[in-house]
């Protein structure tokens, strides 16, 4: 009977990330709270609704579940801010291989967003 309370943990540890993401552009935000919702439903009914309804986390759930994609605002913010976070980072840590690591993400993770589906507003 230890399983359910390390399920609700790490579903809430989860949700924490996922919504972290929602602010921190590197740290994603869908694959925490789909990791939350696993967690949950197969511990807590009570947090799984909870989840599934809240305004912040939900929609993100619906829209990957419903395959309906990202606003093309959020793509574009999405990209400006991953670059700029990427940029001060490079500017900060004026490693080598750091700023080549920095510069992959800013060249692979924009085309990654790009190719998701665009949902209309």
């Amino acid at each position: 009977m230890l399983i359910r309370p390390l399920l609700v943990v790490a579903g809430s540890i989860s949700v924490a990330l996922g919504i972290a993401g929602i602010f921190l552009p590197l740290l994603p935000t869908t694959p925490f709270l789909l990791l939350a919702a696993a967690c949950y439903v197969r511990s807590s009914p009570r947090l799984y609704r909870w989840l599934m309804n809240h305004r912040w986390t939900g929609e993100y759930i619906r829209d990957y579940r419903e395959k309906r994609g990202l606003p093309l605002r959020s793509k574009i913010l999405l990209v400006l801010l991953l670059w700029a976070t990427v940029f001060w980072s490079a500017y900060q840590l004026p490693h080598p291989w750091v700023r080549a690591l920095l510069t992959i993400v800013a060249v692979v993770i924009p085309i990654v967003i790009m190719r998701l589906p665009t949902r209309k507003p």
